[in-house]
């Protein structure tokens, strides 16, 4: 199927289905990924320590908002699954763009601990262990503002001791 372009409101009546070969992207090395190629789709992360590098917020306001080719980003989303344990995996901000929100740091013995970004973090580094990363962690951001990536609907799976994952790069 081809490419299509709505330039109004869409309803659906019974829903849109995301499904597919190309619903996911396996990220094999570090990758900075594009609205075109990644926003929307599943990311297997599949680089232990793998640097995924998330688009520059683009919040330009095209001359004709009908225009398919607009940079405006607001509301893509990336959907990270961890598929191959971290050791050093890291989900990064242009360093200009922020992280906010909050993620869900678990391990099996029931402890977990919800850690919320400074203002200042641009980075989520996975560790495998206390700062999550084991096989089956998620990670959901999305383009909220100017300068915001919102972490939502995200759950990293821990061992030991757990602190946060986000810092400053």
């Amino acid at each position: 199927m081809a490419k299509s372009t709505f330039s109004g409101p869409v309803k659906s009546l019974t829903g849109f289905i995301s499904a597919g070969v190309g619903n996911s992207v396996s990220l094999t090395a570090d990758t900075s990924l594009t609205v075109a190629d990644h926003a929307g789709k599943i990311l297997l992360c599949n680089d232990a320590d793998g640097k995924f590098t998330l688009p520059s917020i683009n919040i330009s306001v095209p001359t004709d908002s009908t225009d398919p080719n607009q940079l405006n980003n607001i509301g893509a989303s990336f959907y990270f699954v961890i598929e191959t344990a971290a050791t050093d995996l890291d989900i990064l901000t242009d360093g200009t763009d922020k992280f906010k929100g909050a993620v869900m740091v678990a391990v099996d013995d029931g402890a977990k601990k919800a850690f919320v970004p400074a203002a200042s973090n641009d980075v989520m580094t996975m560790n495998g262990s206390t700062k999550g990363g084991i096989v089956g962690s998620v990670v959901k951001v999305t383009a909220v503002d100017a300068v915001t990536y919102l972490v939502h609907d995200s759950l990293l799976i821990g061992s030991g001791t757990i602190v946060t994952p986000f810092a400053d790069a």
